[in-house]
């Protein structure tokens, strides 16, 4: 019987053993093929690798020839196919998220690739092709040296503009020529303008005449790109734009893991949009009972710093940001080192109003992080001036400095660099993690009492100063929420660009103007849904993990949690998060 009972100990062990090794080699053999993915990719989007901090990529940008693209997309397959041959369930846990992570990377890249057709339908992606930013904005090496890169990567946009005349099909969707169009002219003119200007302390002679050449003649081939979109494009190009519903719910299926049908998250997006209009009107109805919500909201518009205080208000509002996070416990802030609040470049302003900078998770030199804040241009008229700084009314600039900085991306950030993330976690996110995250720390920093009386016999201005903050705060709620609306109309039920442009007017009162600029972004962008797709899916993550802790639940933990393992879909965090294993497909 001993004989017997050993020998079933000894099995035993051996398939413990055994077990162990074969996750142990899966998992060997897993991060060999990420590794080489990883390598393979920044290879194809070396601005990417730059922007990331490293280095070895400086001065390369990716080709765009038609030998190039078929050679990228094949790379594509064939990590799709390699990967799909790896079972998460023999690999580590956490190996098992990281491949997942990797393949829903490769699904998007392959869905734009295929299914979207990018590189044939959207000329953006050309003109877009010399965003060189980071060779200005962060000082990673001396200027001699990156202006070398400028003009090593300036000298191949006219071979990029040539790829784009040859890939590009003979009829393609209006809204995409004419932003194309745009983003050219803007681009030619950003190189003529800020990025010489932007390297004017160069001291090598030499380098100076190399740049000015390869600069002139990136310039001239991007105004003759626009001039060839508007003379041979335009006039043929159609509205055609749309996924189609098998599309758009394969492309959250794939790139997000949200398994649900487009028009279920359309009647969850719009009982949200309701909710929040009637949050925005009771919210106004405190402030002033007597008018309309909207000329409420003006009325706070009006609230707003000079052009002389802007910088230093949101310095100092940032700073009270920071401690209400910190002493309600609301979330771990993993560093002392704080986001300068700096005013944008002037290269960034055009499309920039307010947005976080942070250096990539690999960068070891230029580490600083900047918090930009777009000012008023002394040669404005006083009208356009006050316009501009409706915009930064106390209140919604506190709900933008909450999103970019404390506790959205700056926060989420610091969590990602002092967290033990991979390679993989580090490089690829999801779009609604990583905006979703932002725009519920809005809601979350509110609902937390931030901006709300402190006194238990509120003055009546403390309680309309309450009331400012959420009519701010859904104000930014009702523009993601049309955005996930219009995205689903027009992508699956053919709304038209006329259509959305009055969806924005109607439902979160823009003027004609902006409505537009966001109706247009939609057709080349069905992902920007993934504001709210994500705060929603955080919030129901919420939900059940507080259910699941009962009196253990803390907001902190759970926020600490969340931040902890890179930037996965949150279908994945589900999965790390719950014990339920019922629930890890329950998203929203």
């Amino acid at each position: 019987m001993k004989a017997s009972l050993s020998a079933l100990c000894l099995v035993a062990l051996c398939l413990s053993c055994g077990g162990s090794f074969a996750t142990q080699t899966a998992d060997v053999e897993y991060e060999a093929v990420a590794e080489e993915y990883i390598k393979t990719y920044l290879a194809a989007h070396p601005l990417e690798g730059t922007a990331l901090g490293l280095h070895e990529y400086d001065g390369k940008i990716t080709d765009y020839s038609r030998l190039a693209l078929d050679a990228e997309l094949s790379r594509l397959r064939r990590f799709d196919d390699r990967l799909t041959k790896f079972d998460p369930g023999t690999l580590s846990p956490r190996q098992s998220v990281d491949l997942r992570i990797l393949q829903a990377a490769v699904k998007k890249d392959l869905f734009e690739m295929q299914d979207m057709s990018v590189y044939e339908r959207n000329p953006m992606v050309y003109a877009r092709a010399v965003d060189v930013n980071v060779y200005i904005k962060r000082n990673f090496a001396p200027l001699d040296d990156r202006v070398r890169s400028l003009v090593s990567i300036e000298s191949q946009i006219p071979n990029i503009l040539i790829a784009a005349r040859t890939n590009l099909q003979e009829v393609l969707p209006k809204p995409y020529v004419e932003l194309a169009i745009q983003i050219a002219k803007g681009s030619a003119d950003f190189l003529k303008k800020d990025l010489v200007a932007a390297v004017a302390g160069l001291k090598d002679e030499q380098i100076r005449v190399a740049f000015q050449e390869a600069n002139r003649k990136a310039a001239n081939a991007l105004n003759d790109y626009a001039a060839w979109l508007e003379r041979e494009k335009l006039p043929k190009a159609s509205l055609d734009f749309a996924l189609g519903e098998e599309k758009f719910k394969r492309f959250l299926t794939q790139t997000e893991l949200v398994d649900l049908p487009p028009q279920k998250i359309l009647e969850i997006g719009m009982k949200q949009l309701k909710a929040e209009q009637e949050a925005f009107a009771d919210a106004a109805k405190k402030i002033d009972p007597n008018k309309p919500p909207i000329e409420v909201f003006k009325q706070i518009q009006s609230e707003h710093p000079t052009p002389e205080s802007l910088i230093p208000d949101v310095a100092k509002d940032l700073d009270k940001i920071r401690k209400y996070v910190s002493v309600h416990h609301l979330v771990g802030i993993p560093s002392d080192v704080r986001a300068k609040v700096k005013e944008t470049p002037q290269y960034l302003r055009a499309t920039s109003f307010a947005s976080m900078d942070t250096p990539g998770p690999f960068e070891k030199r230029a580490t600083e992080a900047y918090y930009y804040v777009t000012p008023t241009e002394n040669d404005w008229p006083e009208k356009q001036k006050e316009e501009w700084l409706t915009a930064f009314n106390y209140y919604t600039s506190d709900v933008v400095s909450i999103h970019e900085a404390y506790p959205g991306h700056y926060v989420q950030f610091q969590h990602l660099n002092a967290s033990p993330a991979s390679k993989v976690e580090k490089i690829f996110g999801s779009y609604a993690f990583i905006e979703g995250w932002a725009h519920y720390c809005e809601k979350m920093m509110i609902d937390e009492g931030y901006g709300s009386p402190t006194s238990a016999s509120p003055s009546e201005e403390d309680v309309k100063r309450e009331a400012k903050y959420r009519m701010a705060q859904a104000d930014e709620a009702l523009l993601r929420l049309c955005r996930l609306c219009v995205s689903i109309k027009m992508h699956t039920q053919n709304m038209s660009i006329d259509d959305a442009t009055k969806f924005f007017q109607e439902n979160c009162y823009y003027e004609e103007k902006p409505a537009r600029t966001e109706a247009m972004r939609g057709t080349f962008d069905p992902g920007y849904l993934n504001y709210t797709l994500g705060k929603l899916q955080i919030l129901k993550l919420r939900h059940d993990y507080k259910a699941q802790q009962g009196d253990d639940f803390s907001l902190q933990k759970f926020h600490n949690e969340l931040l902890n393992h890179g930037m996965p879909p949150i279908r994945l965090l589900r999965e790390i998060m719950l014990k339920d294993q019922a629930k890890w497909n329950e998203v929203l």
